[in-house]
């Protein structure tokens, strides 16, 4: 059983997708032993608490200074001692230890097809400002292993997603959510579990 740790900042849709992909069988061999939120008041820790999912709140706010935090972090991660941490619209840079001990064991899944719009910078609305600033056609969102660069590791899937006349950021996102993010992270998630990847 693939044992899976979760970590969000703000709303958890990709959290949801996770959830409602293990209950309906999409996701088999693997369970979500817990979420870690960088946000006390993120959305995402009330769906976990509804599927009684233990959850554990690292802030940066609560500690004196960076190291103190990513010592908290690698130590809240280290407490659920899982095979698998899935980076599900988590807005921190991860500590090089944490990535280090994890190394292949970390995925993330950004709203674009990388290498667009992926980097520094470039997360939530951003990402979709700038596909529509540029003229696109074509956005969608990538699952990727995660290495110390920003949105640099091995890709693991992609998904195209049309770019509609009209769209704005906020219906371009949503449409990227729907048709891609919550497809492909439980995708990807199947694939580790069953050793595909």
């Amino acid at each position: 059983m693939l044992k899976i740790v979760v970590m969000i900042s703000g709303g958890g849709s990709n959290l949801q997708a996770i959830i409602d992909g293990i209950a309906h069988g999409v996701i088999t061999d693997a369970e979500i032993v817990g979420v870690i939120s960088n946000h006390k008041k993120a959305y995402g820790l009330e769906r976990a608490m509804e599927h009684h999912i233990p959850c554990q709140v690292v802030s940066r706010g609560d500690f004196a200074n960076q190291a103190e935090f990513y010592q908290a972090l690698l130590a809240a991660v280290d407490g659920f001692m899982p095979d698998l941490i899935v980076l599900a619209g988590f807005l921190v840079v991860l500590p090089k230890d944490l990535i280090v001990v994890y190394r292949n064991k970390i995925i993330n899944i950004h709203p674009s097809l990388i290498p667009a719009f992926c980097g520094t910078g470039y997360y939530g609305l951003h990402v979709h400002t700038a596909a529509l600033a540029r003229g696109v056609k074509i956005a969608g969102a990538t699952v990727h292993f995660v290495d110390e660069g920003t949105d640099t590791g091995p890709i693991i899937l992609q998904k195209a997603v049309e770019v509609k006349a009209g769209d704005t950021p906020e219906s371009l996102q949503r449409r990227v959510m729907e048709e891609a993010e919550w497809v492909i992270l439980p995708k990807a998630i199947r694939m580790i579990a069953k050793g595909e990847v």
